[in-house]
């Protein structure tokens, strides 16, 4: 196996037991809900955090800080001394910042190290996704450039698509004025967004109701996916404590494309806590974003 070791951080959303599998080192981001802070890494956890925000909680949350950053650079070069390091996108955090200063002064005093840090201009499994490419191309042989070359030059064919149940988490984060929500949840409006090549959450279009949301990231994978149609070997899926709903855009994907491989995991409290509950996102390759 190649000689280098990869990192992301928590908002990847990637489970636990895929990361301890694969040798992934993770930092975490942190939040705040009810006067007390923690780690963003944990699936149960995430479960508790929805439900208190269901109860009318308002969490807030932390980027990674340069020192933050600095100690797991340190911990992955125990392990190697080239480091590939998969960032939260720079248009939503000042994570992929923190990072990256970080690595330059750990390189400055170390001249053995060699980071790389890739802002992925993604979020939840999208940034997941990535990860995931890396780790298969790494556990192939890729090497060290190979794997770091192919994230940089496909990142932008990283598709995001979701939708949220509640607007006011959205107006909470400065994504939508605080009319248009109130009007939506009055009309049962359901916005479908995706992550832009700056990084950035930006509104595609509205429906009424839940069920044509959820039936609009499927048509926009459709309409997507593209040339890189036959290169999904695995479609990912995060949701905000709402199984019964990814499995549902599971399913119509299933029947309208033909894939049959996902992987499901809860979007954490990072992005949860502007996204909220019940949100469902859908994570695939195409010719673009």
């Amino acid at each position: 196996m190649s000689d280098y070791v990869i990192v992301t951080d928590s908002s990847a959303d990637l489970p636990k037991s895929y990361l301890e599998e694969h040798g992934v080192i993770t930092m975490s981001l942190l939040y705040t809900i009810d006067g007390e802070t923690f780690e963003s890494e944990d699936e149960e956890a995430a479960k508790t955090f929805y439900g208190k925000v269901r109860a009318g909680s308002m969490p807030t949350t932390s980027q990674i800080n340069p020192d933050g950053a600095e100690t797991v650079l340190k911990k992955a070069l125990e392990v190697s001394k080239n480091v590939l390091c998969l960032s939260f996108s720079s248009g939503l955090s000042g994570t992929y910042n923190s990072v990256r200063i970080a690595a330059e002064d750990i390189m400055e005093e170390d001249e053995e190290a060699n980071i790389i840090v890739i802002d992925t201009l993604a979020a939840s499994l999208g940034q997941g996704l990535l990860v995931h490419k890396a780790v298969c191309m790494k556990e192939a042989g890729s090497s060290f450039e190979e794997t770091a070359n192919w994230v940089e030059e496909h990142k932008l064919n990283l598709v995001h698509a979701f939708t949220v149940s509640d607007l006011f988490h959205l107006y909470r984060g400065g994504r939508v004025k605080k009319t248009a929500a109130v009007v939506g949840t009055v009309i049962n409006l359901k916005p479908v967004l995706h992550v832009d090549d700056e990084g950035h959450l930006i509104n595609i279009t509205n429906v009424r109701g839940r069920k044509k949301s959820l039936h609009a990231l499927v048509d926009i994978m459709e309409k997507n996916v593209g040339s890189y149609r036959d290169e999904n070997d695995i479609i990912f899926i995060s949701h905000g404590d709402n199984l019964e709903d990814a499995q549902f855009v599971a399913d119509e994907v299933k029947e309208r494309l033909g894939y049959t491989n996902f992987l499901f995991n809860q979007i954490g409290p990072t992005i949860g806590a502007h996204s909220g509950p019940d949100t469902i996102a859908l994570f695939f390759m195409g010719d673009k974003r």
